[in-house]
């Protein structure tokens, strides 16, 4: 199973609310991100998802470090697995089945997240 963690990440120079979220899905060498506002919660109302450049492996695992470029400070504050397939065309609707800290039913489409009932 491939891994997604979710990280709180504060201080970005270009986020003017001062803290979102990293939603990291591994796909190969690298994960897939997105930014959130939120914390994804189940069956809540879905939530804009904007796609962020690939982000390193290494924010997959428990670390809370600046990030490169003077961009703020990262935490990873969620982890655990995904089952099904991440499409190859980062901008294709994405459908995974989330395990560990959040749980259920993962989709990003049309620009927004949501997390459901398996």
């Amino acid at each position: 199973m491939q891994r997604y963690a979710l990280l709180r990440h504060t201080g970005a120079p270009d986020d003017p609310s001062g803290c979102h979220f990293d939603l990291l899905l591994e796909d190969g060498p690298n994960c897939r991100t997105w930014r959130l506002a939120t914390v994804p919660q189940l069956n809540a109302e879905a939530q804009p998802a904007v796609p962020l450049p690939a982000h390193r492996k290494v924010w997959l695992e428990p670390r809370s470090a600046a990030v490169s470029g003077n961009r703020g400070w990262a935490e990873r504050i969620h982890a655990g697995s995904y089952s099904g397939v991440l499409p190859k065309a980062t901008d294709a609707d994405v459908t995974l089945q989330l395990e560990g800290d959040l749980q259920g039913c993962l989709r990003i489409a049309a620009g927004r997240c949501s997390l459901s009932n398996p």
